[in-house]
């Protein structure tokens, strides 16, 4: 069995060891403080010019991968907190998203940007942030979001050799997953779909990252009580895979987002209002429902921390009210 922070690293491994242009820079890449276990012993196997520990500057190491990546590398920048990956907000959306198309097409950035989520334990507003709906609104700018081990170890190495700038986000809170992982296959890897974790067709809950585990769960909670839950993890919000849901929503009528973000123009407000745009099927039978952050900062207490974060039973009682049940 393979933990999630262990399939990063058996990425990182398999990119490095076949893939003579890939090299990863950021800050604390030698310290598990920083990046768990998904970085371990790599400066030590592939050394240190190629696992380069950088200065605290996220817009320096953010800007020197771009312009190795105009030279023929394929780098991975890290992020260890995806809330300081905003001082390299211009190197991400200004720069690498747009490039390609500034250049019709002539010229591209496989640059990979990995950001952390970190979240809990009593971080606070300025560290727990997950801000993927920012990027996700650019275009030119794929943004990944793996929910389990294989996808965190098989989107990593598809994210860097993808000819395309991708923002790789993994959460912290996934890392205690386990999975049996088969061999990494290249020409099997794609930067595209959404997966069903769970066929259902009482109510479709659709998330994505540590969002979709949580609708998991929620779905073997709703089982339990003899309600069919289908689950949806989104696995890539950009481009996001419509067609998935909707499929989806043609066979349950009933909708749940489940998303680590805020609410307002949210990844749950995207998937929403997608479904109540479309016309190619019935349609919902009754309102749609979001689980989400509050808009609020993140508390600084163990107290706070637990109301403030959803859970298993927000998602179970919010697909009961979608249902009418409650």
């Amino acid at each position: 069995m393979t933990d999630y922070g262990s399939a990063i690293r058996e990425a990182f491994s398999y990119l490095l060891s076949t893939h003579a242009n890939v090299f990863c820079i950021g800050q604390g890449l030698w310290s598990p403080w920083y990046v768990g276990n998904t970085m371990t012993n790599l400066e030590k196997d592939f050394g240190k010019a190629r696992v380069l520990d950088t200065p605290v500057s996220e817009l320096a190491t953010t800007g020197a991968a771009l312009g190795a990546a105009l030279a023929g590398y394929r780098p991975i920048v890290v992020h260890p907190r995806l809330d300081f990956m905003l001082l390299a907000t211009d190197q991400i959306v200004t720069q690498a998203a747009y490039w390609s198309s500034m250049f019709g097409g002539r010229s591209g950035v496989p640059v990979t940007v990995r950001g952390i989520v970190n979240r809990g334990g009593e971080q606070g507003a300025q560290h727990s942030q997950a801000l993927h709906a920012w990027f996700a609104h650019i275009p030119g700018l794929r943004v990944v979001m793996p929910a389990t081990p294989q996808d965190a170890r098989d989107l990593l190495v598809a994210s860097v050799l993808c000819d395309d700038p991708v923002l790789y986000i993994d959460d912290r809170w996934l890392y205690d997953l386990n999975a049996r992982l088969p061999p990494i296959v290249e020409r099997d890897l794609r930067l595209e779909g959404a997966s069903i974790r769970r066929s259902g067709s009482a109510v479709t809950i659709v998330g994505a990252s540590f969002s979709a585990e949580l609708a998991r769960r929620a779905g073997e909670l709703l089982a339990a009580d003899g309600i069919d839950a289908e689950v949806i993890d989104l696995r890539i919000v950009n481009p996001i895979d419509y067609g998935t849901v909707l499929a989806s929503i043609r066979r349950t009528r009933h909708l749940v987002v489940v998303d680590g973000g805020y609410g307002p123009c949210g990844l749950a407000a995207e998937i929403i209002a997608a479904v109540s745009c479309d016309r190619s099927g019935p349609g919902l039978a009754a309102p749609p429902a979001r689980v989400t952050l509050p808009f609020a900062p993140a508390p600084t207490s163990a107290p706070l921390e637990k109301a403030y974060y959803p859970v298993e039973r927000d998602v179970v009682a919010a697909a009961r009210q979608v249902l009418g049940l409650d």
